[in-house]
């Protein structure tokens, strides 16, 4: 079964961070390329620039994470120190703040019953944790919008907080709806991770999850990669917040996700 690569966006990237769109491999080969300042700058905040590739106002870098063109100006002395480990659950730099709060989550576009019911069962594995941040599905005035997609090189994308708030929208690429049910429950719980300050559990080694690829960026700076205590120092093969992920595959959350979510929340 081919391998799918979540996307997400950044916080700053996007200041911004996302999970989780997901991509073809091989889906790289057709995007323009991107010019050699531009990965500069991804790499001086701390992403990997290999296999980046330009999508709307910004990069997709990592397989998953979207960073808008003007999050690539930041200062990244601004941030700091990151803490470097290895197979363990990590966060951003930047979280959601002004706790409890209530999440908002809207749709746009098309919605099919099986994606509505995938985004009603990742938003309820959330709010069965009892975290500080509780969800809530509406139809307007939401923090974060999931927008449907007629295309892209992704199965979803997110990015990463800023300012306090959650990254404001999920991008779902809608051929992917047919997927099994709880498959993409897992890719929205995954990017809703992202929105609020989650990276890669292998974002160390991609290839753990992938099957290729290496590390995303141990940057000092950017958005940073903060060890969450009390996750484990060796691999967790079940995350929620694995890089990738194949159709068939459902990833609730853990005992060390868990532990990760109430740590922060």
């Amino acid at each position: 079964m081919l391998k799918r690569l979540l996307f997400i966006a950044l916080a700053a990237v996007i200041s911004v961070g996302i999970y989780s769109c997901v991509r073809d491999n091989g889906a790289e080969e057709l995007l323009p390329t991107v010019p050699e300042d531009v990965k500069a700058k991804i790499a001086r905040l701390g992403f990997s620039p290999k296999d980046t590739y330009a999508y709307e106002d910004g990069y997709v870098v990592e397989g998953d994470i979207f960073l808008r063109k003007q999050d690539l100006e930041a200062d990244p002395s601004l941030s700091p120190n990151l803490i470097i480990a290895q197979e363990e659950q990590y966060r951003t730099f930047n979280l959601v703040t002004g706790l409890p709060r209530t999440i908002k989550i809207s749709t746009s576009g098309t919605l099919t019953t099986n994606i509505s019911n995938a985004i009603d069962i990742a938003i309820s594995r959330y709010n069965a944790e009892n975290l500080l941040l509780t969800f809530q599905r509406v139809n307007s005035g939401a923090n974060i919008v999931i927008r449907i997609v007629n295309s892209g090189p992704f199965i979803a994308s997110a990015g990463f907080p800023s300012g306090g708030n959650p990254y404001p929208e999920i991008q779902f690429n809608r051929q992917y709806g047919n997927w099994n049910v709880n498959t993409l429950a897992t890719v929205f719980a995954h990017e809703i991770g992202h929105c609020i300050g989650f990276r890669h559990t292998d974002y160390m080694n991609r290839s753990y999850s992938c099957g290729t690829g290496g590390n995303e960026g141990q940057e000092n700076t950017g958005v940073g990669a903060v060890h969450i205590p009390g996750t484990p120092t060796g691999p967790d093969p079940n995350s929620w917040m694995l890089a990738c992920i194949n159709n068939g595959i459902n990833r609730p959350f853990n005992t060390n996700d868990r532990t990760a979510l109430n740590y922060l929340y």
